[in-house]
Formats: C-alpha cells, structure tokens, sequence
C-alpha cells in the first residue's frame, strides 16, 4: 500500500479518498501512512523489516514530509456547528504550524493561507491524512448547507494546491455528489463498489486467513463460512476485525456487527418503499440482486430507488457487489445472521416462513 502511495505523490492523481465500513482497519492504515512520511518521527526501524524495504522508493520518501493528520469525528465532537468545527480546526492546526516553522512570517490567519506562506518561504510539502472525513454526512445527514460549507472547505484546502505532495481521507461513505459535479472531483474513489488497486488492502485476503487458522489452531473452512464474502474485482476478502477476534477468542461470533447496533441495518432494510421487503427476502435466501450503484448520491439520506438502498448497504458493508455482474449478495454468515434479527418481528412473519422452508437451499451455512 505504502507502494502504491509513494507512486501517487507530487502526480495527478495524489488525491485518495478510501471509503470501508467501520472496523476494516481505515484508521490503521492511515495512523501507518502518518508514521512513514512524517519527517517529526523516525520510523525507519518500524518499516524495514517488511516487505516495503526492498522497494527502491522506500528511503526515499521515509520520513520526508510534514504531515498534517486530522480525525474529524475529533473536531465535530467537541463542537455544536460547521463554523465552530472549522474554526477549532483551523485555530489548532495553524498554532502548531507557527510553533514549528516560527521564522516565517504571516500575513493572514486563515489555514491556507498560512501553509501557503510556509511552503512559499521555506519550499516545505505536505501531505494531509484525514480520517472519518465523512463524519459531517452522517451526524449531520440532513444539513446540506453545513455539507456544502465542509466540503468547499476541504477544496480550497487541497485543490491544485502546490504545497500538497498527498491527500489521503478516510470514510465510511464516497465523497458526497451535488447535482452532476463535486466539490472534491480532484479525488480519485477507492469504495466498496470498487476498491482499484487497493482491493488486497481492504481487509484480510484468503492467502493470509489460511495462513492464520492453523497458527491459532482454528479451521480455515469455517472461517471462511463465517467471514469471507467480500468480493472485490476478484479478490476474496475477510472481515478484519471479526477474523482477529475470532482468532483470539478461539470461537465464532457476529464480532463486527456488534460493533453497530443492528438498527443501523434494520432501519434501512424495513424501508416501506421500493419493493425492498421483496429484494431483502431474496438476498437472505441467498440469492443476488442485480443494482445501479452509480446514481447514489453518498449519503445516507437521499434515497430515490432500491438501488440507492442496496448501495448504502454495500458502503456499510452489509452486502457485497460484484463488479462484473452488478449485483449484491450477502457476504457471509455472521452478516447473514444479521439480517434475520432484524426480521424476526415486525410483520415479517411470511418471509421468516419462507427463509425456514428454503433454509436447506442456501449457499451460506444455516444460522
């Protein structure tokens, strides 16, 4: 991965946005990127035993850059507006930068303003890692005028900004379209309808959980049956975290959707809209339901079809997509289980009935 992102910089396409569900290790990633390009730490210990060492760009770019890392989820938590987040933002991060490039002289307060003059006095480059960058969508998913406010933030930020060298943001969600354009159309889109080169990054590949099983004395065949499923463009991918806390507790559980309460998903699939009651029965018996995921606006409250559903099922990680086949399915049996707690009750008693008759016909292990 950090291959890949050394490939990026100082290009065309040095602008990342990487959407996963929650738990798939977007914040590992990023805190990784943040200590090897960070020219305050020293981490050339903590790299060189991988497999990263060897490639010819490793030194480099090792501990180059001023790296500025921000959680929004951070910020948006302490503060009760758009403008009081920003401000906080803005105030924290521009104080740390005069504390270490104290020489330079500052003619306005404003963020970009003052990395502009840095990088115009000293030639310095930055690289920007955001994590939850998303956070705003979904704590304030019906406040399009904070939205808008966010993102023209983000644009005059980074865009065709010279003394950005990366920008790398994290999310759950792919970066929110208004009308026919973005904001952000400088961002290249790594989510979970297509994760392009970074598709063996997103969680745990087949290769690595074979080799995990036997050294934690686990079965590999029920692992999979648990939490394989994500396909993406060819590649089968585990659940991350519930393959480690598999493997620690030495059993099998819904470890990931524990970490949501399932009315996230239950609020979604008992929609009284779109046919969805329908399309969900389908997916349960384990069957795969064909989308359009390319008219979803990447937020979880714009909805003008079942495919806009489906979609955001895909991005929460409830449901899977097949690139080439543009359809869903659900990915395995902890994912599976859930799906049917959040139908037992609540008029869906004909479609349990239906589940329980068809059960010995489905691909994925009865629950």
């Amino acid at each position: 991965m950090i291959k890949f992102t050394n490939s990026q910089l100082f290009g065309e396409h040095k602008n990342i946005c990487v959407s996963r569900p929650r738990r798939f290790g977007k914040s590992i990633a990023a805190n990784m990127l943040v200590a090897y390009y960070s020219r305050g730490c020293d981490s050339k210990e903590l790299f060189e035993k991988f497999k990263i060492a060897e490639d010819a760009g490793f030194e480099e770019h090792l501990n180059k850059y001023n790296v500025i890392h921000l959680n929004m989820q951070q910020f948006l938590g302490r503060t009760k507006t758009i403008d009081e987040m920003l401000e906080l933002l803005t105030r924290k991060v521009t104080r740390e930068l005069k504390r270490e490039f104290a020489n330079v002289t500052y003619y306005e307060e404003d963020l970009v303003s003052v990395i502009e003059e840095i990088y115009s006095q000293t030639h310095s480059f930055f690289v920007f890692i955001i994590d939850e960058w998303d956070c705003i969508f979904r704590v304030k998913g019906n406040d399009t005028d904070a939205q808008k406010i966010y993102l023209n933030f983000l644009r005059d930020l980074l865009k065709n900004q010279p003394y950005c060298v990366l920008a790398y943001m994290t999310g759950i969600l792919p970066i929110k379209k208004y009308g026919e354009h973005s904001a952000l159309n400088m961002f290249d889109e790594y989510s979970m309808t297509n994760q392009r080169e970074l598709a063996e990054f997103t969680g745990f590949t087949e290769q690595e959980v074979q080799e995990l099983c036997p050294a934690y004395d686990m079965p590999y065949e029920k692992m999979k049956q648990w939490y394989d499923g994500y396909d993406l463009k060819g590649i089968q991918i585990y659940n991350p975290r519930s393959v480690v806390m598999s493997l620690l507790g030495h059993d099998f559980d819904s470890y990931w959707t524990k970490t949501e309460t399932y009315e996230a998903l239950k609020k979604y699939i008992q929609m009284d809209m779109y046919n969805l009651k329908e399309l969900v029965t389908k997916l349960i018996a384990g069957s795969s339901v064909a989308i359009n995921p390319d008219k979803f606006q990447n937020d979880m409250t714009t909805f003008a079809s079942a495919d806009d559903v489906l979609t955001l099922l895909v991005h929460l990680g409830y449901l899977t997509y097949d690139f080439d086949t543009r359809t869903v399915h659900i990915p395995n049996q902890e994912v599976q289980k859930e799906f049917i707690n959040c139908i037992e009750d609540g008029g869906w008693e004909p479609v349990m009935d239906a589940i329980r008759k068809s059960i010995e016909r489905m691909p994925i292990a009865p629950v």
